[in-house]
């Protein structure tokens, strides 16, 4: 008798740059899959570090670009060759676990209207500092409770049939650097009405190593502006992930207490009002904080303040910025058009 649900095939697809021994150790990790998958495609970006003779070693289908163009092209390259059911993108940067294929196909066979998932980074980083710790830390427990019924796609770990992503189009190539293409294309999945499930049993380790800097610059730059400008074009106002209302009012609480603390010399009720503030952004934000204290102690969820805080401040400053871009564009578009020598007198 015909199984009620036939085997997925499923294929892996990797954008590398520059991946050095963090890449090395996801190799590994692949090397370990049980089931193995149909296939391994790696996408050499534009290496300088020789990460393509590296993926030879390990056996994996290996395609070179002579230029950077990004990991969106990279990625849809790679979708272009894949021949599995499944499509599975994940990062040069993560390890993945023995099992995680299993869970993957488990769930489209189970759910015939899910059309792609996402999972999590898991609790346990790759690296030891502060900044990586608390930065992975702290999106490992965003997605662990977020909704299932997911609002986006993720890049580092998640699954699309083939079929949906060739029809929607791939990952957008106007995003040159590892940003919110895969942000994008879950916007316009949600957008043509297919189902993105969070899987929070999907984990892979993260091994990125962060600093002030490297983090500041990717949250910013690549992250929060884009982000604002994509949430403006497609209106999606959602109340999720790093979206949550909570998050927005502490937003919000973070710049008052900032107000607060400058005026605090001299009007000296202030220092009540920063008080309160404060106990507010406690109040709001204890789970997170409970979380950090569980997993890492009293002294690490003490420096999670500030960078958390710090957090709420930039984004709140990259989404004015963002809206503002976004606006101006939109004006200055309309303006073209406007004096069009095509366009009606």
């Amino acid at each position: 008798m015909a199984s009620t649900h036939p085997e997925l095939s499923i294929s892996i697809i990797i954008p590398v740059y520059n991946g050095g021994d963090r890449f090395r150790q996801c190799l590994e990790s692949l090397a370990k899959l049980n089931p193995s998958p149909l296939e391994i495609i790696v996408v050499s970006d534009g290496d300088t570090d020789e990460s393509w003779k590296m993926a030879q070693d390990f056996g994996v289908t290996v395609v070179r670009q002579p230029v950077s163009r990004g990991p969106a092209t990279a990625r849809n390259i790679g979708a272009k060759m894949a021949k599995g059911d499944i499509l599975f993108f994940v990062d040069a940067d993560v390890t993945v676990y023995p099992d995680i294929l299993p869970k993957v196909a488990k769930v489209f066979k189970s759910n015939p209207n899910v059309a792609a998932l996402i999972g999590s980074y898991d609790d346990n980083p790759g690296e030891s500092n502060f900044l990586s710790q608390y930065k992975n830390l702290f999106h490992h427990y965003i997605h662990q409770n977020a909704s299932e019924e997911a609002s986006t796609f993720w890049g580092a770990c998640g699954a699309i049939r083939r079929q949906v992503f060739l029809e929607i189009g791939g990952f957008d190539q106007q995003y040159r650097r590892p940003s919110i293409e895969d942000i994008e294309l879950g916007y316009r999945l949600k957008a043509a009405g297919y189902n993105i499930r969070l899987c929070k049993d999907i984990q892979v380790k993260h091994l990125k190593l962060w600093t002030p800097i490297s983090l500041l610059k990717a949250e910013i730059f690549y992250r929060a502006l884009p982000w604002t400008e994509l949430i403006h074009r497609d209106n999606r106002f959602v109340n999720d992930l790093n979206l949550q209302w909570s998050s927005r009012i502490s937003v919000i609480l973070t710049y008052s207490l900032v107000v607060a603390l400058m005026t605090v010399f001299w009007m000296p009720q202030s220092l009540l009002v920063s008080s309160l503030i404060v106990l507010s952004l406690l109040a709001l934000n204890i789970s997170v904080y409970r979380f950090f204290q569980q997993k890492r102690g009293w002294i690490f969820t003490l420096q999670v303040l500030f960078w958390h805080w710090l957090y709420y401040l930039y984004s709140g400053l990259a989404f004015a910025v963002g809206t503002a871009n976004y606006f101006l564009k939109t004006r200055s578009s309309l303006d073209k058009l406007a004096i069009s020598p095509n366009s009606n007198s």
